[in-house]
């Protein structure tokens, strides 16, 4: 119990009840924690999200798109698998190719390719990013359909597969 006793007013405020009474919250991020652990037994897939600063709607684009996808071809330390451009956000999977890259690395080096470019549609990205790893094949499946209805459930399509700015760069196989 000695190691534990250290760690108990941690976990007290982790296990806090929410406001109705009934379940445990956790505290609050305000920034996401990064550092994907690479497996050497099987795949690493990670889902991440970019948003745009503010939330400005720039980057559903057919200029914007050609050009990330350009830039995200050149930055080859991550592989890209399906990818959605939303007006104020993307999402992409993406699996890494060079170790000595980090995810994090990656990610703004593609962010400051993209941002020299000085496209005239083109606004600023958020500073931070987003990112899971995901834990077994059929999530990355899920978690790709679920992002397809992105634009179907902001109304901007009545159909998925009429969204122009998705893709698939590469296959990323589980």
């Amino acid at each position: 119990m000695g190691g534990m006793a250290c760690c108990r007013p941690q976990w007290d405020k982790i296990m806090a009840v929410s406001k109705e009474g009934n379940m445990p919250t956790l505290p609050e991020r305000k920034h996401p924690a990064h550092g994907v652990l690479i497996s050497q037994e099987g795949p690493t897939i990670v889902f991440v999200t970019v948003c745009t600063k503010d939330r400005a709607p720039w980057l559903a684009d057919s200029t914007i798109q050609k050009n990330l996808v350009k830039i995200w071809q050149m930055a080859d330390a991550w592989r890209i698998g399906y990818y959605m451009l939303m007006p104020d956000h993307l999402h992409l999977f993406c699996s890494p190719c060079k170790l000595e890259f980090t995810l994090q690395t990656w990610v703004f080096h593609w962010k400051r390719k993209f941002s020299c470019l000085k496209l005239s549609q083109a606004g600023k990205w958020q500073r931070d990013y987003w990112d899971t790893r995901l834990r077994c094949g059929n999530k990355y499946h899920d978690k790709w359909e679920y992002t397809r209805q992105n634009p179907v459930r902001k109304r901007l399509v009545p159909d998925a597969d009429k969204w122009p700015y998705q893709g698939v760069l590469n296959e990323l196989r589980w």
